[in-house]
């Protein structure tokens, strides 16, 4: 039998990888992270999903965004927001999510290597150092956990102050008073509505007709109206024919003959796979147009059955969240261990102002499925929790089969949605039907309570079950009919 230096290698430490590993090293086997960085975490610790999110935080809080509905628009926390106030709680969470990996990786017995790997062969990687210096590393198995890169056209003339992309984004030196967002996806709409709430004038900028196409057009059209409330000029079906450094301002010149100027541009239309230095042909591997690789779903196998790949670097669905999952469904295929599969319903969570979370399907796709429903409605402001928090908009949605009385579908837009959304996952995936909204009782004054008031909502115009029914009682004075049978004629 050939001997490896690892069971398993894993390229890349972020959300997959880092699960692939630890799950690697609690089944006791020899498991290596490589990473081009010289710390842990790739783009989603040090770039992506906690930069931003903590950026979100630190912006609601130091705005007092919150408390605007009592105290007007005015009210602020901090009178002067400045980038080094942004920037001071964001260190301090990346350089703690940091030090929990490096933890959990020593707690587990995990080996890792910072440096930029290379396939040489079907079990070999070679490891080049920013020293210089180069190693090789063999695997039994290997885990391409890379995720991806900004994608940055040559026809935008980007210099890293004025004209940025998502990655350096977070290190700007100023905020800027005018923002143009070029790309109404996940990243543009976040960072979009959460500068606006520094009440910065922001233009966010989408060449399609439609955004976030995946999410529900009632929670769009909600969320849609929400942003151009709080100040985002949303600008949907211009393409943009030109961007031009002029030194003092950034100007935009779109398709339809409009002219956008702002202080700062962020570019965030698109990400590429992570995948061009890997040398993927020395293993018979391929990828698509944006760098993708294509794996079996259920194992997250490459065409090369040793090789396996997760997170963004195989695209959809491309959150965090999952990349967790698969890289220990994947760390347990490649180890030959039995393990849960995934769970069919997962939630979907945009960060921006306001939050959006959804889960299962939307009314569109009900309809083209031809499968009959009804619909629960839930308005933040009907609770009291709603009330007490000064929320005046905030809306959950919720979709109930009329055959089975199962939901599903929950969408959910305003505050908390995020951490909302997870109770109706969980009655998704136990096959929960609308009566358990109905039947059981939430602690009271919560946002959670939406979900009994949007139950109550389609349970009030569903037909109702037949133990459900009470019986009917005779009139006083009257004997039931009898039932006339064929003996009595």
């Amino acid at each position: 039998m050939t001997e490896y230096d690892y069971d398993l290698v894993i390229i890349g430490s972020g959300p997959s990888g880092r699960t692939a590993a630890i799950q690697a090293g609690k089944l006791k086997r020899k498991v290596l992270v490589i990473d081009r960085q010289d710390r842990l975490g790739g783009v989603s610790v040090h770039t992506g999903t906690v930069p931003s999110k903590t950026l979100r935080e630190t912006v609601l809080n130091l705005s007092g965004w919150r408390e605007r509905s009592f105290y007007g628009r005015s009210y602020r926390v901090k009178d002067q927001i400045g980038a080094e106030d942004l920037k001071a709680r964001l260190h301090m969470t990346l350089d703690h999510e940091v030090d929990v990996l490096e933890h959990q990786f020593n707690r587990n017995h995990v080996d890792w290597l910072p440096g930029l790997a290379k396939f040489v062969g079907p079990n070999e990687v070679e490891v080049a150092t920013e020293a210089g210096d180069t190693s090789r590393v063999t695997g039994k198995n290997f885990l391409i956990a890379t995720g991806t890169r900004t994608y940055r056209p040559d026809t935008v003339p980007f210099n890293g102050k004025t004209i940025v992309d998502g990655d350096e984004f977070i290190e700007m030196a100023e905020i800027p008073r005018s923002l143009i967002v070029v790309g109404a996806g996940v990243i543009g709409v976040e960072y979009a509505t959460m500068f606006s709430t520094l009440d910065v004038r922001v233009t966010l900028i989408e060449p399609r007709d439609t955004f976030l196409d995946f999410i529900d057009t009632t929670l769009i059209q909600e969320f849609t109206h929400q942003i151009r409330e709080n100040g985002v000029d949303l600008r949907l079906g211009a393409a943009i024919e030109k961007v031009e450094d002029a030194g003092s301002h950034v100007e935009v010149t779109l398709d339809n003959g409009r002219h956008v100027r702002s202080e700062m541009l962020l570019f965030a239309a698109g990400r590429m796979g992570n995948t061009g230095g890997l040398n993927l042909k020395a293993v018979g591997l391929e990828t698509d147009h944006r760098g993708r690789l294509s794996v079996e779903r259920k194992t997250y196998q490459t065409a090369v059955p040793h090789i396996y790949a997760t997170g963004d670097v195989i695209g959809h669905p491309s959150l965090a969240s999952t990349s967790l999952q698969q890289g220990r469904v994947a760390a347990c295929h490649a180890l030959e261990t039995p393990t849960l599969p995934e769970s069919p319903w997962y939630p979907y969570g945009i960060y921006s102002v306001p939050e959006m979370s959804t889960c299962g399907m939307s009314e569109e796709e009900l309809q083209e499925r031809g499968i009959p429903y009804e619909v629960g409605v839930a308005r933040f402001r009907e609770t009291s929790r709603g009330h007490i928090m000064g929320l005046e908009h905030g809306m959950l949605k919720m979709l109930i089969s009329l055959k089975t009385r199962r939901v599903l579908g929950v969408q959910i837009v305003g505050e908390g949605a995020t951490e909302l959304i997870h109770i109706g996952q969980a009655v998704m995936n136990l096959q929960g039907t609308v009566d358990y909204f109905v039947q059981n009782t939430f602690n009271y004054p919560t946002l959670a309570e939406a979900y009994k008031i949007a139950g109550l909502d389609a349970f009030n115009r569903m037909p109702i079950p037949d133990e459900f029914k009470v019986p009917k009682e005779p009139k006083a004075g009257k004997k039931p009919a009898a039932k006339s049978t064929k003996a009595s004629k």
